[in-house]
């Protein structure tokens, strides 16, 4: 089974920008709008957040990304990711960074895999904030640290 996030309505997608904002400016890193460098059409988000609910990990700061399904499979995630990675430790000096999806995203979990990022599965989790038996709860955690970034190409 594949995994396809379905699209935000327009109410969750100005609650999401509204949130977006604050963390810019409470924490100086959010998620950032991902532009095609040729024709600077927006295809998505790739950035910094802080996972809102409690976990074995939190706190902590999760690198995350969307991009438009018609951008898929083109290497746009993890260039961006890798880039948001190189941010968060040379700018914010934050000394780990970590990602997490539901186990069925294959998807993301290749982009994890391509900026480096290690899957341990004694850290995988049930996400608090979906309810107990549903598909997506079972996630996977992926973590990188400072030291190990660009360590893996």
């Amino acid at each position: 089974m594949e995994f396809f996030p379905s699209p935000l309505t327009l109410d969750q997608t100005r609650s999401l920008v509204s949130r977006i904002g604050s963390s810019f400016e409470e924490k100086g890193f959010g998620l950032w709008a991902a532009e095609l460098k040729t024709t600077g059409e927006m295809i998505g988000f790739i950035g910094l957040s802080v996972p809102a609910f409690e976990a074995p990990f939190t706190p902590c700061v999760e690198i995350g990304w969307r991009l438009s399904p018609t951008h898929w499979g083109k290497g746009l995630a993890p260039e961006g990711a890798q880039r948001v990675l190189e941010f968060a430790f040379r700018e914010l000096g934050l000394p780990e960074i970590v990602s997490f999806t539901s186990g069925l995203n294959q998807k993301s979990r290749r982009v994890m895999e391509k900026i480096g990022m290690v899957y341990n599965p004694r850290d995988d989790f049930e996400h608090p904030l979906l309810p107990e038996g549903h598909w997506l709860r079972p996630h996977v955690l992926y973590r990188i640290r400072k030291e190990t970034q660009g360590a893996v190409p």
